[in-house]
């Protein structure tokens, strides 16, 4: 079985589809504590800095004619910023997060409270999992990590409430310790991701199911290229990822560098600042 198609594809047939994204200020952002190997509070972290990334973050987005949603940041809760870990959002349906760290703890409920209160129908989790951290979207299945943050147990629960498919990866490098940290998707049938994130029985599942995959080296991953957003023909990626940009180049995407380099001093990039919502 295979999702991708064969033939590369030029860039006049890549098609952008308008998505809506929700997102987080940074006004609280701080590296004040360590839960993935990133993070270092020692090393010192520049609010206002980080703001103004997020702010060129959220305007390329809108730029590419993609509506962005705000969510109000809360005191106490530095990584809110990372929108993606809130939710798990399909066709409406919204699957609740579940932190695996106290320190995060109480974000999952914020953001399934921004949900509730818009009329959404939520499902609020039984087993850990860190939202789109772990869970990544495509037109036939969704791609679930765990091995770091996510109970394998809750790739079923969001199985059974969102009627989609699941494929269960195994992350086993600490540094890539969410599935968007390793792979993105490039459009509904495609991937990108890094091979030495993965469990050998997991890379056979991404051969096999993505064989003319973005195969991305160790450089680019270790600067969180893989943390890249895509809506089919433009792609918002880290700056950094240079050899990664040019093979998206090359198979016909349209390139949106941007530059979250205090972010990532928390672990974060582009798509750990994005939750779709579908």
């Amino acid at each position: 079985m295979s999702l991708a198609p064969s033939a590369e594809i030029s860039r006049s047939d890549r098609t952008s589809t308008a998505r809506h994204y929700l997102m987080c200020r940074p006004e609280f952002f701080t590296v004040s504590y360590s839960i993935n190997p990133w993070m270092d509070p020692g090393e010192g972290t520049d609010t206002a800095r980080a703001v103004g990334q997020w702010e060129s973050l959220r305007q390329a987005y809108e730029s590419l004619g993609h509506r962005v949603s705000l969510i109000d940041p809360i005191e106490g809760l530095p990584d809110m910023v990372f929108a993606a870990n809130g939710a798990l959002v399909v066709e409406g349906r919204v699957y609740g997060a579940k932190f695996a760290h106290a320190e995060r703890a109480a974000e999952g409920p914020a953001y399934l409270d921004w949900f509730i209160r818009r009329g959404y129908e939520t499902l609020a989790p039984s087993f850990t999992n860190e939202g789109e951290g772990d869970y990544l979207t495509l037109d036939d299945v969704i791609l679930a990590g765990t091995g770091f943050r996510t109970d394998v147990a809750s790739h079923m629960e969001a199985q059974e409430f969102l009627g989609r498919p699941v494929v269960t990866l195994r992350l086993v490098d600490p540094r890539f310790y969410h599935l968007d940290t390793a792979l993105f998707p490039l459009d509904g049938h495609n991937v990108a991701y890094y091979p030495g994130a993965f469990s050998a029985g997991s890379l056979r599942v991404l051969q096999r199911l993505f064989p003319d995959a973005v195969i991305a080296s160790a450089a680019d991953a270790e600067v969180l290229g893989l943390n890249a957003v895509s809506d089919g023909r433009n792609v918002v990626v880290n700056a950094e990822a240079t050899g990664l940009i040019l093979e998206l180049k090359r198979r016909g995407f349209e390139v949106v560098p941007v530059d979250l380099s205090e972010l990532r001093k928390s672990g974060g990039g582009p798509k750990c600042c994005t939750l779709e919502i579908r």
